[in-house]
């Protein structure tokens, strides 16, 4: 099985108008791909994870941004938890994004998620993001009316304004030394009802269980809709989508650990070295030991 190649294809091509129905398949995994198999694959992802992590952390010259958007029951929580399970925690972070509260409604829709943004030489995952901006926001009129928002030209579009502050926004954090990398947790509407159900049935789960997703569901064209739009508007050469199909959730957890791992590879990150002097001074403390 050629793994690489297998990512690849869930790359939201920049430029190019993509539908989900069309193009991304929700249940799809490799033919060969069993639990057991995905398991070692994702141990070894975990492996290099922490390797290019710890490198991240002392060459302090990157952050890695990881936004991940999904509808309801599509496992973001379970994905995050087993894709960065070797990450030391002094170099990584999670961030979930609830409904705004009263002081981030005063502020633009940028700011809570800029003030939780890695800082240098650290992993940053959003739990959602900025961009139910373009989704929520959109499917429900009522969340924008909140905003407090001036008065705007209505043969404008909000959208299009937000798109293109989006791409720029994410433009100046990937020219400031912060890799972005966005995914889409692409769960079909038949595997949403099964852990749905899940969650009322299994006792075990019901803490889980929110009437609320059960009411979203109802949006579901809607969503669709917003969020293709989102792809095919804020999917770029230096912030492309990743739409991971996430039926079975052992190859949606694989997938995004692979595509982690290659884009950490590809920083080159490397220990820092030390001058002449600083390892001269390095001999004189071990002579002093």
């Amino acid at each position: 099985m050629n793994f690489k190649d297998s990512t690849e294809k869930f790359i939201v091509t920049p430029g190019k108008k993509v539908s989900l129905k069309r193009d991304f398949d929700p249940s799809f995994k490799p033919a060969d791909l069993d639990k057991e198999t995905a398991k070692q694959l994702l141990d070894e992802n975990l492996a290099k994870l922490t390797e290019y992590q710890a490198k991240l952390y002392a060459q302090n010259k990157y952050a890695v941004l990881v936004i991940i958007q999904a509808l309801d029951a599509a496992g973001k929580d379970g994905t995050i938890k087993h894709v960065m399970s070797g990450v030391n925690p002094q170099g990584c972070h999670v961030r979930s994004f609830k409904p705004p509260s009263h002081e981030e409604l005063d502020h633009d829709y940028l700011w809570r998620c800029v003030k939780a943004l890695p800082e240098r030489g650290q992993i940053g995952l959003f739990n959602r993001s900025y961009y139910e901006e373009v989704l929520v926001a959109r499917v429900h009129p009522e969340v924008l009316a909140k905003q407090q928002l001036p008065p705007r030209d209505k043969s404008s579009s909000i959208w299009k304004e937000r798109f293109e502050e989006i791409n720029n926004f994410e433009k100046y954090l990937v020219n400031n030394g912060t890799l972005v990398l966005k995914f889409f947790l692409y769960v079909s509407k038949d595997e949403q009802k099964k852990r749905l159900l899940e969650r009322i049935e299994m006792p075990e789960k019901n803490w889980k269980f929110s009437l609320q997703d059960i009411e979203e569901r109802q949006f579901w064209n809607d969503y669709m809709e917003a969020y293709e739009d989102c792809f095919n508007q804020t999917s770029t050469n230096w912030a492309p989508w990743y739409v991971i199909p996430a039926d079975y959730k052992p190859f949606t957890r694989l997938a995004v650990g692979t595509i982690i791992c290659q884009a950490l590879k590809s920083l080159k990150l490397s220990y820092p070295t030390l001058s002449k002097d600083q390892q001269a001074i390095l001999l004189k403390a071990k002579d002093r030991l």
